[in-house]
């Protein structure tokens, strides 16, 4: 594990705005810097980075955290890898805390290794596989692009690897998928008489294999199972290869298969890459926007390639951008993209991925052609199939593009089809809420839960409003932002008036903690604070409050009366809550004469404590 002395040491050393420039180009605007947000598309800059506080926060979709957040974010990193990378950065060199695992040494530097090893062999097996050279040779590769790809063979035997790897039983092999163990307890390679094409994450290690078998045999590909290196629905065949040729060219190619990427690249189409046996996923697609913003997908023009078109279509709409654009190519129906190059050559490949079909165009072509616009049964059958599709389309501008196309194509007016596309989702969700069993409501002070399916990171539109407009904080809430923009303010605070439930009350009481262990204040501002509680359960809680300071905070001029009147106001609630239980309880069964001693001091000296005046708002 990585010591948290380290964690804060490293932040104390970087500046946020340095990191996030290596990959955003930021304006200084007042105190803070901007740029438009990498994580949502818009025409104005709403990313804001604050260098005072080391943290980020995006107005429009509410993303925010701190340099190692924001590269965990950006590049889609692992918190180990974020922190290697910043520490490379700083130059300095990441501990073991000395708990047991080294940094990544939750078994992922064991499967590094094995990975490695393993691509070295097959690449060495494939010099002395004629058949696999054979087989490489007619489909056009030449030895230069398979050594730039690595790729190699598995021999026809059952337990090759045990040339490479002594200890054939060790458990790493089975954890990196290399071999398969039978029901019988005996153990043998996956990958046996295969082309294999190494699969690279977005620093270049080796995570995972695809193999191609030679003889038609089945199955035709065979990829590794999804292991702690590897997850399928996030990685991109060749991606670690073709980043500069994406950035130089302007878009990015999205072909189904291994031997098209390569074949591609072979003709000097460098910007290819492929999804490993799994339809596109909207993480994908998340991952090219970052670095380009036009992405074409190609795709045979038969009936399963426009299936694999129309589910790419469906995973894409909720990060669709207005400034950035999908398209898909179709080639004739005898080619894919290896046939189709070699045939026409890398200019003829080009030309049809710069005419490629528009999302909006083959959105509304294919709704189109699955219904008859004669009839006015078959156009409004259009119209109820292309609701939930276009309502979830997240680029404004395009959005409005596709209801004026849904408006021509049915002969309604664009207000009709919008008021159709809402009584449709209305309808939609009283079928949904009449068929589930409605959930508890949550205690007054819990937190909003996070739920990727129905509240999108990025795009939730209740994320994109001014924190001025929001209900002002209770007495705890106001002090736990008063603590964040002042972290050494806590060891003022009276503990035992501080409600251990709620997520802000024990968000707080965990800052206090923090102090009164003797631990030190985090120097890398904010943002090295709220890494201080990552893994915690009050990470979420005090992430969202830093957001909101680095939009709003409290003028330095009059916090420190606001911070005295808070605490006030604590002691008022505390009294409060005392009194009504006295009084409760004297209504019941009646007071002792302890009990109405204390009530008369209680309420002397809340009368005492309203004369301090009210805590303003934030």
């Amino acid at each position: 594990m990585i010591p948290q002395s380290f964690v804060q040491e490293l932040l104390s050393r970087i500046d946020i705005v340095d990191v996030i420039e290596r990959h955003l180009p930021l304006k200084k605007s007042g105190a803070n810097y901007f740029a438009c947000c990498p994580f949502h598309g818009e025409k104005s800059a709403s990313f804001s980075v604050s260098p005072s506080k080391q943290f980020y926060h995006c107005f429009g979709c509410g993303v925010h955290g701190s340099a190692i957040g924001f590269l965990m974010e950006y590049s889609g990193l692992g918190f180990i890898d974020a922190v290697k990378e910043l520490a490379g950065q700083a130059g300095l060199q990441v501990p073991d805390d000395g708990r047991g695992a080294r940094p990544q040494d939750d078994g992922s530097e064991r499967l590094y290794a094995a990975m490695a090893s393993a691509a070295r062999f097959y690449r060495e097996q494939l010099k002395h596989a004629p058949p696999a050279i054979a087989y490489l040779k007619r489909r056009g590769l030449s030895g230069e692009i398979a050594a730039r790809f690595g790729l190699g063979h598995a021999p026809d035997e059952w337990q090759a690897l045990q040339r490479v790897f002594p200890d054939y039983p060790a458990k790493t092999l089975a954890e990196a998928g290399l071999v398969i163990d039978n029901d019988q307890g005996r153990r043998y390679d996956r990958f046996r008489n295969r082309i294999i094409f190494p699969i690279h994450d977005r620093r270049g290690r080796i995570i995972a294999f695809g193999g191609r078998v030679i003889d038609g045999g089945e199955p035709k590909y065979l990829n590794s199972p999804e292991t702690p290196l590897f997850e399928k629905g996030r990685e991109l065949y060749g991606f670690f290869l073709a980043q500069k040729a994406i950035r130089d060219s302007g878009f990015a190619v999205v072909v189904e298969g291994y031997m098209d990427v390569v074949a591609l690249a072979q003709y000097g189409i460098e910007n290819a890459v492929a999804t490993l046996g799994t339809a596109t996923t909207a993480q994908h697609i998340h991952t090219l926007l970052r670095h380009v913003d036009r992405i074409v997908f190609c795709f045979d023009g038969d009936t399963a390639g426009r299936r694999a078109a129309w589910r790419a279509l469906e995973n894409a709409l909720e990060s669709l951008r207005d400034d950035a654009t999908l398209a898909f190519l179709f080639l004739p129906a005898e080619h894919d993209p290896d046939s189709f190059v070699r045939a026409h050559g890398a200019d003829a490949f080009r030309q049809a991925a710069t005419a490629a079909t528009p999302l909006a165009s083959f959105l509304i072509q294919e709704l189109a052609g699955r219904h008859p616009l004669e009839s006015a049964e078959g156009r409004a059958a259009f119209v109820h199939e292309a609701a939930p599709l276009v309502t979830r389309i997240a680029a404004p501008l395009l959005r409005l593009q596709v209801v004026k196309s849904v408006a021509e194509k049915s002969g309604l007016t664009q207000t009709e089809v919008e008021e159709a596309f809402g009584a449709i989702a209305t309808r939609t969700a009283h079928r949904r809420n009449r068929d589930e069993t409605p959930p508890a409501p949550p205690p007054p002070d819990a937190p909003s839960p996070r739920s990727s399916a129905s509240a999108p990171r990025r795009t939730a539109p209740n994320r994109l409003r001014s924190f001025g407009r929001r209900k002002p904080p209770s007495t705890i809430g106001t002090l736990l932002r008063l603590i964040l923009q002042h972290p050494t303010w806590a060891a003022r605070l009276p503990v035992d008036l501080i409600p251990d439930h709620g997520a802000e009350g024990c968000a707080l009481i965990a800052i206090i903690d923090m102090l009164s262990l003797g631990e030190p204040l985090p120097a890398g501002g904010l943002g090295a604070l709220i890494e201080h509680f990552r893994d915690t359960p009050h990470y979420d809680t005090l992430s969202k409050v830093a957001a909101e300071l680095v939009e709003t905070e409290f003028d330095e001029g009059v916090i420190e009366l606001i911070f005295e009147d808070t605490l006030r106001k604590l002691s008022a609630d505390s009294l409060t809550a005392e009194i009504d239980a006295l009084l409760q309880k004297d209504r019941e069964t009646g007071l002792d004469s302890a009990a109405r001693h204390r009530l008369a001091e209680l309420l002397l000296e809340k009368r005492k404590l309203s004369s301090g005046g009210n805590t303003p708002d934030l």
